[in-house]
């Protein structure tokens, strides 16, 4: 068993403590755990890659710059591979993607035409040489294909010649950019490597439908892989605990549509968008079909939950942010609770009449929403409607959305300090105690564990049950497939 005692801190404050973080050698672990919470650092430190000039770190109750020199992590290094969860922090931008990936020893490996087409399923000629000569910039390749060219080094690294079984493959959110069509062939790949070559794997995600996948496509080697969940104790303070996937789909077998509480059909939409919409030069529509070509409006209801779906990058969180008045579009026509609004309405009318009064958005990253110099008390200042009589009531509030208690030392904290997932529970939290007549939900279960992800859906019901309609963006699709009736689903597409 590969075990480590961590202590992670900053000039600041502390970041991560774990007493017992442990990998069984030549198995699979699936780490999750809400975003933030130290599973990146806790990785990145064991594989060697932490600055210890910027962090203090003890590892095994010795100093990191002794850990890095041993010999233990430089085989590791050289042997094993590290994906980052950011394929941009790894590509470089003044080498081609080919001579990346032939950099060093990799390039004792003559497999990676198939590699690549393994990880594309495109022809090689017309679909992958032509993106082997690109210099990787923030907008070019796409996050995608830059994960996948990550994902092919460390697939070229795996086929070199074993050298004990020492040796450790880290994928940190290698899928995270990726749709479920290539998710699954990520997962195909590695598990047909892993079968040849049973090297040691730690596959960092949020994903939690990946059990479905492993379960239903993959049982065989079950018992090769390790779910694990990564939960926060107390502070910085961190525990690994087993994580049964039964609790993950037996869960989700039992989810049903969510019901609106009315008759849709007896009542005024409170959101009503016109079947096309024009931005950035492109015209889109909404269809009520997966491949239909029928514009239609989008309707959303009071009481009622609409899924609206697309690839990555569709424009999805566009189409958001022009209903909430944060994006000026080409053209647009749409009613809000009897307002009429279109790409001349100026911001004057959003600020005045709908912000957090007849619209609530929870955005995709909760950094876009909060003030990340402010503390956790002042992020509910302000918001219309919502007054708490003292800090206990406020606390009490926030502790819903949280499965630890929390002191009144909390609400002092400075937002910037809080992990991803905590962020995210307070973005999520400060639009829910809201009373609008429209909420959007832009990825609401992004960077949470599997306890917050059943608190959010149950909160998202009552706000539902007080009369407020729901349209929710959501890549979560095996999760918001059974809690959204078909005939709820909307699909945006783009002309031509």
């Amino acid at each position: 068993m590969m075990r480590y005692r961590l202590d992670i801190r900053s000039a600041e404050h502390a970041l991560v403590s774990i007493d017992d973080f442990h990998l069984a050698p030549q198995k699979i672990t699936v780490l999750f755990g809400e975003s933030g919470i130290g599973k990146t650092l806790i990785s990145q430190a064991v594989f060697g890659l932490l600055d210890a000039h910027e962090l203090e770190i003890s590892i095994n109750d010795q100093s990191y710059e002794s850990y890095v020199r041993s010999q233990t992590v430089r085989r590791m290094q050289a042997d094993g591979f590290f994906v980052f969860q950011e394929p941009s922090t790894h590509l470089n931008p003044l080498m081609t993607l080919d001579e990346q990936l032939n950099e060093g020893r990799l390039a004792k490996i003559g497999a990676q035409e198939e590699i690549l087409q393994a990880l594309w399923r495109q022809p090689f000629e017309t679909h992958i040489r032509p993106l082997l000569k690109v210099y990787p910039k923030p907008f070019r390749p796409s996050g995608g294909e830059k994960q996948r060219i990550l994902l092919a080094m460390a697939f070229k690294k795996w086929a070199l010649p074993a050298k004990g079984k020492d040796r450790l493959f880290i994928f940190d959110e290698p899928t995270g950019s990726l749709d479920n069509y290539y998710r699954n062939i990520f997962l195909q790949e590695l598990l047909k490597r892993y079968e040849q070559q049973p090297f040691t794997v730690l596959l960092i995600t949020h994903d939690y439908s990946m059990i479905s996948e492993f379960e239903q496509k993959h049982a065989r080697f079950l018992p090769h892989i390790d779910f694990k969940e990564l939960r926060r104790l107390d502070g910085a303070k961190t525990q690994l605990f087993d994580f049964k996937p039964g609790n993950y789909t037996d869960w989700l077998k039992r989810q049903r549509p969510i019901q609106s509480a009315a008759e849709a059909s007896d009542t005024v939409p409170v959101l009503q968008v016109a079947p096309t919409f024009k931005i950035f030069g492109k015209t889109f529509y909404f269809s009520k079909h997966p491949k239909g070509n029928r514009a239609e409006p989008l309707l959303v209801h009071r009481q009622e939950l609409v899924y609206l779906k697309a690839p990555s990058g569709m424009g999805k969180t566009t189409l958001a942010k022009i209903l909430a008045g944060l994006q000026k579009p080409e053209s647009v026509r749409f009613e809000l609770s009897g307002l009429s609004f279109d790409e001349t309405t100026e911001q004057k009318v959003w600020r005045k009449y709908v912000w957090g009064k007849k619209l609530a958005m929870v955005f995709q990253h909760a950094d876009e929403a909060l003030n990340l110099q402010a503390n956790v008390r002042d992020v509910f200042k302000g918001l219309p409607g919502v007054n708490f009589k003292d800090a206990g009531e406020l606390l009490q509030a926030i502790q819903e959305m949280f499965d630890q208690p929390l002191s009144p030392f909390f609400l002092n904290q400075k937002v910037a300090y809080l992990s991803g997932g905590q962020k995210q529970r307070l973005n999520l939290l400060r639009a829910l105690l809201l009373h609008p007549d429209l909420i959007i939900l832009d990825e609401p279960l992004n960077g949470l564990d599997f306890e917050s992800i059943r608190k959010v859906l149950e909160i998202i019901r009552r706000k539902m049950a007080a009369g407020s309609g729901v349209l929710l963006i959501s890549h979560n699709e095996e999760i918001f497939d059974r809690l959204v009736g078909r005939e709820n689903w909307y699909y945006l597409r783009a002309e031509g």
